[in-house]
């Protein structure tokens, strides 16, 4: 199968690339950016490798040269971002040249309008599988675990860390010296206006940063705030929650205080996605001030783990609470997250391509990743690349009954 990585060279594309270069039946990896120099770099690293490499310069913003690239893939791996921007088009142009689709999309705006072409992607004999990262992608599935030992699911929620150190800061750092990292103009994006969340079984809309305090399994117990993303969307309309779902960031109150400093500042208009942007990798004095007397109305994330799904519900007619999370192989139930983004991002992308190129998940339609990926073979192959021997799944679901 010959796959084209577009935005290969990035930080996140570049640890899809390379795992997926290691991957069976990929016969030829196309690295492609606009960064024709970038390209060849990654390109020429892997050149050792049992798969064939090349790169290629490719600007999604040029309709006919992406057309032309995805013609002559049999799948792409889109990590071009941010995916306000850039998700929708590439898929449609993947649906028109016949081209198998994986993304990391983590905003839940076009992630509604590219499940719009579901029947597109069908009539066309494309699988797409949107959000196949960390968060959106690995959540989604614990998401899965977690409502599994239920039989009836009245709330669920994903979480994610602000505050994890990360192992690299690369996909952090400005683009091109200049402009900012999509990474960072996302999640401005999805701080700030409406978010979608679901609320008594319904999506609805409001505004971000809405505290939710969690008692969950183990003693764990919380408060997350709410975050825009795809993951409610999603598990809306597979696991149907008749109460709440929602994303949330496990945050420090300094750090959410100031993204609230932000978010006001954004809907307010004297600030943009690009300048807010800005102000987080190097934050100004007023609106730091500003943070920190707003500091004091923001809760602590308590022992609630960095990375998890949680859900509520009834089991045997009695009320039920299940956490599923990431493991270590200690046995003592210590949640695992990988704390570099870009791995934890691109690691899961590629494993997702290896269920596509075998055909396992390669269902033609427009799929979030709970909907069409093998959970339990997916979390056996992430073992590997969590540092975890045995040939287990690597997630643990607690319970906690009569919360």
């Amino acid at each position: 199968m010959k796959v084209l990585a577009l935005g290969g060279p990035g930080a996140m594309g570049a640890v899809a690339v390379r795992t997926a270069a290691r991957l069976p039946g990929i016969e030829e990896i196309v690295v492609a950016d606009r960064d024709l120099d970038a390209a060849r770099r990654l390109t020429a690293e892997l050149r050792a490798g049992s798969c064939a490499v090349r790169a290629q310069r490719v600007d999604v913003t040029d309709s006919a040269v992406l057309h032309d690239a995805l013609r002559d893939a049999d799948v792409v791996l889109n990590t071009v971002g941010p995916y306000y921007r850039f998700g929708l088009p590439v898929l449609r142009a993947a649906i028109a040249t016949g081209t198998h689709y994986l993304d990391l999309c983590d905003d839940w705006e076009p992630t509604l309008r590219m499940l719009e072409l579901d029947s597109a992607a069908r009539e066309a004999g494309v699988c797409a599988v949107i959000g196949m990262g960390a968060s959106p992608g690995v959540s989604n599935l614990l998401a899965m675990a977690a409502a599994g030992a239920l039989d009836t699911v009245e709330d669920v929620y994903t979480a994610w860390p602000v505050d994890v150190p990360r192992g690299s800061t690369e996909e952090l750092s400005p683009e091109d010296g200049a402009h900012p990292p999509a990474a960072l103009m996302h999640w401005m994006e999805q701080i700030s206006g409406t978010i979608t969340v679901v609320r008594h079984g319904r999506t609805t809309r409001e505004p971000p940063l809405r505290p939710i305090s969690l008692e969950l399994p183990g003693d764990r117990r919380g408060t997350g705030y709410t975050v825009g993303h795809p993951e409610p969307v999603t598990l809306h309309r597979t696991l149907r929650p008749t109460g709440e779902a929602a994303t949330l960031m496990i945050v420090t109150p300094g750090t959410a205080a100031f993204l609230d400093v932000l978010r006001r500042d954004i809907d307010r208009g004297e600030l943009t996605n690009e300048t807010a942007s800005a102000q987080l990798l190097k934050p100004g004095l007023l609106r730091g001030i500003r943070s920190l007397i707003a500091a004091g109305r923001f809760h602590s994330p308590g022992t609630l783990p960095p990375f998890f799904a949680a859900a509520r519900g009834r089991r045997d007619d009695r009320p039920h609470t299940t956490l599923a999370y990431l493991a270590d192989d200690s046995g003592t139930g210590t949640p695992l997250f990988i704390d570099d983004m870009s791995r934890a991002t691109g690691i899961p992308l590629a494993l997702a391509l290896s269920q596509l190129v075998d055909g396992s998940a390669r269902r033609p339609g427009v799929h979030p990743p709970e909907s069409v990926m093998d959970p339990d073979r997916f979390f056996r192959d992430l073992r590997p690349h969590l540092g975890l021997s045995g040939d287990g799944p690597a997630v643990i679901v607690e319970h906690l009954t009569g919360c």
